[in-house]
């Protein structure tokens, strides 16, 4: 297996792939020096985890984002947790940045504030918003039309190869992130940790063996804000979830598989899960593309002040 161009770099960026020739080569750049801003590669690596693509990652592709990328290949299974934790044995880099869905691109500051959260504070947890690509969450849009096809045209409308933070101008907020900054999130589809934090937690969780891993993120996620503290949330960065046919957020709402994913978190946690509520620290700036939803998410957090 080849290094990465940095024997020793700040930062390990795992994301895992499962059939996403398509998604992948979005995903992969958004996590290059081209589009990321504020790093240099020498700042991180970046694993590519292929978990039994029917057509495997390839890997010249990982290769061509820069030297600091590189391919793992794993078996094919329902769930990536095992594979994931493979590769973050693998990891040269003090801090490890978990991105589960490969299908989900980034904004263009989350590796820099990453990085600047771990300066700022001794071992917190780094968290973003996640948005899902079209008019809204796609377990909705897909019922109106809403496919592969659709998001290529809507792709092509703005230009976030240049500026990523044209992503938001075509996005909306994902469930797990449906309240905004200011109230409780589900999870994080980008979580960043120590690599010491990642070995004390046990890494993910590899009883949950359910396809796409179940509840495996949000039990990282649970587990990570229970432990470690603060909760720095990254304002005006995140997530943007391409349209791959995912078995959580590609499916209607009365085909999700919600049940036997509570079930299989039940009887590895001994509860059922509830979303954590804990308060957080902010990090970031707010671009211009972005406002909306600071809106919303001040909007939605007055409410829920009401509320109480």
């Amino acid at each position: 297996m080849e290094s990465s161009i940095n024997s020793n770099p700040k930062l390990t960026v795992i994301v895992a792939f499962h059939n996403m020739e398509r998604e992948a080569p979005r995903t992969l750049f958004t996590l290059s020096t081209e589009y990321q801003r504020g790093v240099c590669p020498e700042d991180y690596e970046v694993i590519a985890v292929d978990v039994g693509s029917s057509t495997p990652l390839n890997e010249r592709l990982v290769k061509s984002f820069g030297e600091n990328f590189r391919l793992v290949r794993s078996p094919a299974a329902p769930s990536p947790v095992m594979a994931i934790n493979r590769a973050a044995a693998l990891a040269t880099g003090e801090v490890i940045a978990l991105c589960i869905d490969g299908a989900r691109m980034l904004s263009p500051g989350v590796l820099r504030y990453i990085l600047d959260a771990f300066k700022l504070y001794n071992d917190p947890v780094v968290a973003t918003l996640a948005y899902h690509l079209g008019p809204k969450i796609q377990n909705e849009s897909m019922l109106d039309g809403y496919n592969q096809a659709t998001e290529d045209v809507l792709l092509n409308t703005v230009d976030w190869r240049s500026d990523g933070y044209e992503l938001f101008r075509i996005s909306s907020l994902a469930g797990s992130s449906k309240n905004g900054y200011f109230l409780p999130i589900g999870e994080s589809n980008c979580i960043a940790v120590s690599k010491q934090a990642w070995t004390s937690l046990g890494g993910l969780h590899e009883g949950f063996v359910s396809p796409g891993g179940g509840l495996v993120n949000l039990d990282f996620y649970r587990e990570a804000c229970l432990r470690l503290d603060p909760l720095v949330i990254l304002l005006g960065e995140g997530t943007f979830h391409q349209f791959h046919g995912g078995v959580a957020t590609n499916v209607p709402f009365e085909h999700h598989p919600k049940d036997a994913f509570n079930i299989e978190y039940t009887a590895i946690r001994g509860e059922p899960f509830v979303r954590l509520k804990k308060n957080a620290t902010y990090l970031g700036g707010v671009p211009p593309q972005s406002l909306s939803f600071l809106q919303v998410s001040v909007t939605k957090a007055l409410g829920g002040q009401k509320k109480n």
